[in-house]
């Protein structure tokens, strides 16, 4: 049974959220034509902000939950309407009422283990490093070049730890004086934060600050887009300032140095996956591009959505922990527009993007057709 919900908190919330949001809005549905989901089933971002605004929401509903917070109404909209923030307001809510649906009941797994042991993925804290054993990946220590942060799923998920070595033996290769924190890190927070878990994001934000501050961290490179917008731009909110940059920035800055040297061609067909929080957040579309291009054979073809139109995989919002129903999957649709530039392989640079494409590739029987690589596996491949 649907729980309607007038509740005053709601107003408040939504207050406090930029509520002022529908005043703005015009009602044009402009996010709902460009909104992903669109392509996969009937879905209005704009009701969402009605209902947000008025205070008065069905929040047992499956809807608040399936914004992927991919920006791409932000970003369309006339009128400047914070739509995803109306949305996650919605979700604080869910989550402090403790009222969910069905397919929203892993986000719950992934909190208890984010609790205790700093990882969305119940691993244990203490296996956090052990991605680097035996891989000459030495402990940070102020002073060094660099913190390497591989994050949650290149530490522990068995497909992302290739791309964890894979960048450490690039870094190894150029010379970086770099380490790694291992356990003493906790997840960024960035997209439990998207769920609606406010407190807990604040929780793991503090304990990783006062981590980097304690050893004397200044710059962080970072394999995850989330890793990187959440550093980047909310920590600031905590009144720290760490240099943060993605491994596709860093790669870039190695080659033009002229400390990271390619040795060997590349003769395949790729094409590039901006990730949402990389692409449309923070405007970073053209070093993964010209990392890629500066490779000797290897072809690069644009697919139909890319760049600052690139199509979400669908994991961001949190819903990478979600249950998303065949059919509905935006990663399905990526795979097709890949396979009608005759890639064959789809290179991206985010670790939520390779598990969606990772996933679709198995359901939709495509393994002999295309590869799924981070671009530093590719790099790997040729220096």
């Amino acid at each position: 049974m649907e729980t309607v919900t007038p509740f005053k908190e709601i107003v408040d919330e939504i207050k406090a959220s930029g509520g002022d949001a529908f005043k703005r809005c015009f009602q044009c549905g402009l996010c709902d034509t460009v909104c992903p989901w669109n392509r996969v089933r009937d879905f209005s971002m704009r009701k969402i902000v009605r209902e947000a605004t008025f205070g008065l929401t069905e929040i047992e509903s499956e809807d608040i939950w399936r914004c992927t917070t991919c920006g791409r109404c932000p970003q369309r909209c006339p009128r400047d309407v914070r739509q995803i923030d109306s949305g996650l307001a919605l979700r604080r809510l869910a989550m402090e009422y403790q009222v969910f649906p069905p397919s929203v009941t892993p986000v719950r797994t992934a909190r208890g283990s984010l609790v205790g042991e700093g990882n969305p993925l119940s691993e244990e804290r203490k296996n956090r490093a052990k991605w680097a054993e035996g891989l000459s990946v030495n402990t940070f220590a102020e002073g060094m070049e660099i913190l390497y942060f591989p994050g949650c799923y290149l530490c522990y998920d068995p497909r992302l730890k290739k791309v964890a070595k894979a960048t450490a033996a690039i870094l190894n290769k150029a010379g970086v004086d770099f380490g790694i924190l291992g356990e003493q890190e906790s997840c960024c927070g960035e997209s439990i934060r998207k769920t609606g878990e406010e407190e807990l994001f604040k929780r793991l934000a503090k304990e990783n600050i006062k981590t980097f501050v304690e050893n004397g961290v200044k710059k962080i490179l970072v394999s995850s887009p989330h890793c990187y917008h959440t550093f980047k731009n909310e920590y600031p909110d905590f009144m720290v300032n760490f240099e943060v940059v993605h491994i596709s920035q860093y790669l870039f800055e190695l080659m033009n140095e002229g400390r990271l040297e390619i040795k060997k061609d590349y003769q395949k067909r790729i094409t590039y996956h901006d990730p949402c929080y990389l692409g449309r957040h923070n405007g970073v579309f053209d070093e993964p591009r010209a990392v890629l291009k500066n490779i000797p054979g290897l072809e690069l073809d644009e697919m139909v959505d890319s760049r600052i139109d690139s199509l979400c995989c669908g994991g961001g919002g949190g819903r990478v922990w979600m249950e998303t129903q065949k059919g509905e999957r935006f990663s399905d649709l990526r795979l097709e527009q890949a396979l009608e530039v005759e890639a064959e392989v789809l290179a991206t640079s985010c670790p939520y993007c390779i598990t969606m494409l990772e996933d679709s590739r198995v359901t939709l029987d495509l393994a002999e057709k295309i590869e799924i690589k981070d671009i530093t596996e590719i790099i790997q491949e040729v220096i």
